[in-house]
C-alpha cells in the first residue's frame, strides 16, 4: 500500500540552518514549486563552514548555559575529500572562470574556498532572498493534537527582538551536527589536574606551544590537528579504542608524534596511563570524539529521539513515519559525501512534499525501520553508529536517486572516493597535495561539462 500526496501540490516550508544542507533544500523546494522560508542564527550562509577565532567559554562544551559557537572549523583545516567529489552534482565545485585570483585553487582547499563556494551557489540560485538571517528557532512542534500536516514554528530575530509564531505545512531540519560534543570517559579524569578541552574548540596551535597532549579519536580532525600541533607542543599522543591494545607507533615526518591505544586511566598526579602499558606525565587532553545529534528546538512530544545518538525512528535517515512528510532531516547520516547526499536528500523530500513521489504507508515504513534495527543488531554493530555509511553510502545515494528520477552516483565519483581513502590512509601527511588519478579527474571535468 502506497501513500502519496495529491498531486502535485505546492506547500510551506519552513527550513531551519542554511549551511550547505539547508541551502541545496531550499533550492530544491522552491524549483518543486514550494515556498521556502529558511531561518538561520548567523548572519550569512553556510554553516559550520563559517570560520570564526570566537571559541566557547567551557573549553569541554558541556555548560548548559555557555554561549555556543556553532563552527568547528580550526585555522588550518582543509578538505579532506577531493574538489571534484565534495561539490553538488549540477554545480561542480570547480575553479571558476572570473573569480578572484586570491581564491584557494587547490585540489584540496582551505575551508574559506568552501564557504566562497557555497556563498557562490547561494547567489547562483537566489537563495538569500529566502533566508531570515540572525533568526533563531526557539520552537517546533505539531501546530494541533491529532492534526498532521501543521507545525508551529516559534523565533527570534535578534537585531529587531522579534519574536514570530508562524504556522507551515512542512519542517525541513538542516541545522548540522557539529556543535554538541561528545566526550571520552576516562577513569579517574575527576580527579586529573590536567586540562581538558573538545576539539569544537581547537583553532590555532601556538597556545599548545611547548606542552604534552594527548588527543582522543580516530577522525579526520584528530589526525590533521595532531599534526598542527606538533609543531609547537613538546610531544603530541594519539590515543583510540580501534588501535590494537599494544600500539604504540612513531609517526612519520615528526620526533614527537605517536599513536597508542586507548587510554586506561588518568591519575591526579598528572600522569596518563595508555593500554599499552606507556604512562606519560600530560598537560592537555583533547576530546576529537565527534558529536551528538542536537535538536534543542523540536518538540515531537517524544515521537522522534535521539537514544546513544540514534536519530528515530527515521525512514531511510530523513523521514520520521509518524509524521511524514512534513518532517523530514537532511544530513544525518555520516561518514559520507556529504554535499551530493543533501542534494538527493533535498530532491526527494521536495517530490514527496508535491506529491510527485510516493512514500510507502507509514506502517510500511516502521516495519522498514524495524527491520534495519534488527539487522544492525544481528551484526554487532553499536546503537551509536546507526547513521554511519561509509561504502553504503552509494547504494544509498542511488536507492534516492531512483526515488527522484535521477541519474546514479557516477563511476568516476565512486572509484576517486574509494582512491582518496587508501591514499589518505597510507600517506596522511601528503595525500592531498599528491595523487595519481589524473584520469578520474579528466572524467570528472567531462560531466562537469555536461552539466552546465
Amino acid at each position: 500500500m502506497e501513500t502519496a500526496l495529491s498531486p502535485i501540490r505546492s506547500h510551506h516550508v519552513a527550513v531551519i540552518g542554511a549551511g550547505p544542507a539547508g541551502l541545496v533544500a531550499a533550492r530544491e523546494l522552491r524549483r518543486e514549486g514550494h515556498s521556502v522560508v529558511v531561518f538561520e542564527k548567523q548572519k550569512q550562509v553556510g554553516g559550520t563552514w563559517i570560520y570564526t577565532d570566537e571559541v566557547e567559554s567551557d573549553p569541554l562544551s558541556v555548560d548548559p548555559t555557555r554561549s555556543v559557537v556553532h563552527s568547528s572549523v580550526y585555522s588550518s583545516l582543509r578538505i579532506n575529500g577531493t574538489r571534484e567529489c565534495t561539490g553538488f552534482r549540477d554545480y561542480p565545485f570547480v575553479v571558476r572562470s572570473g573569480v578572484s585570483e586570491s581564491r584557494d585553487r587547490r585540489r584540496f582547499p582551505s575551508h574559506g574556498e568552501v564557504l566562497a563556494y557555497l556563498q557562490d551557489f547561494a547567489r547562483e540560485f537566489g537563495i538569500e532572498e529566502m533566508v531570515r538571517f540572525e533568526t533563531e528557532v526557539v520552537k517546533v512542534s505539531p501546530a494541533a493534537e491529532g492534526e498532521i500536516g501543521k507545525w508551529r514554528v516559534e523565533s527570534t530575530e535578534k537585531e529587531k527582538r522579534v519574536r514570530r509564531d508562524e504556522i507551515y505545512d512542512a519542517v525541513v531540519v538542516c541545522n548540522g551536527h557539529y556543535v554538541e560534543p561528545r566526550l571520552a570517559e576516562i577513569p579517574g579524569i575527576s580527579s586529573w589536574p590536567g586540562k581538558e578541552m573538545h576539539s569544537h574548540n581547537y583553532r590555532i596551535p601556538e597556545p599548545f606551544k611547548d606542552q604534552v597532549v594527548v588527543l582522543i579519536g580516530n577522525s579526520s580532525s584528530a589526525e590533521d590537528i595532531s599534526r598542527d600541533i606538533a609543531t609547537f607542543a613538546k610531544e603530541v599522543h594519539v590515543a583510540c579504542r580501534s588501535n590494537p591494545a599494544d600500539t604504540f607507533i612513531k609517526q612519520t615526518g615528526y620526533n614527537n608524534l605517536w599513536k597508542h591505544s586507548s587510554i586506561e586511566c588518568v591519575h591526579e598526579d598528572g600522569s596518563v596511563v595508555f593500554q599499552n602499558g606507556k604512562t606519560i606525565s600530560v598537560d592537555i587532553i583533547m576530546h576529537c570524539t565527534g558529536y551528538k545529534y542536537h535538536f534543542p528546538f523540536l518538540d515531537t512530544n517524544g515521537v522522534v529521539t535521539v537514544d546513544d545518538n540514534r536519530v528515530g525512528p527515521l525512514y531511510k535517515d530523513v523521514f520520521p513515519p509518524a509524521f511524514a512528510p512534513w518532517l523530514s532531516f537532511i544530513g544525518i547520516p555520516w561518514q559520507v559525501l556529504p554535499f551530493p547526499m543533501f542534494e538527493l536528500q533535498s530532491k526527494w523530500i521536495a517530490g514527496v512534499l508535491s506529491g510527485r513521489i510516493p512514500l510507502p504507508s507509514k506502517e510500511d515504513m516502521i516495519m522498514e525501520i524495524k527491520t534495519f534495527y534488527s539487522t544492525l543488531e544481528v551484526q554487532g554493530i553499536p546503537k551509536r553508529y546507526t547513521h554511519r555509511m561509509g561504502n553504503t553510502q552509494f547504494e544509498y545515494d542511488n536507492w534516492l536517486a531512483s526515488q527522484c528520477g535521477c541519474s546514479e552516483t557516477e563511476e568516476w565519483r565512486k572509484e576517486m572516493c574509494l582512491a582518496n581513502v587508501v591514499r589518505k590512509e597510507a600517506h596522511p601527511e601528503t595525500y592531498r597535495d599528491e595523487w595519481e588519478d589524473h584520469h578520474l579527474i579528466f572524467q570528472a571535468y567531462q560531466d562537469f561539462f555536461s552539466y552546465s
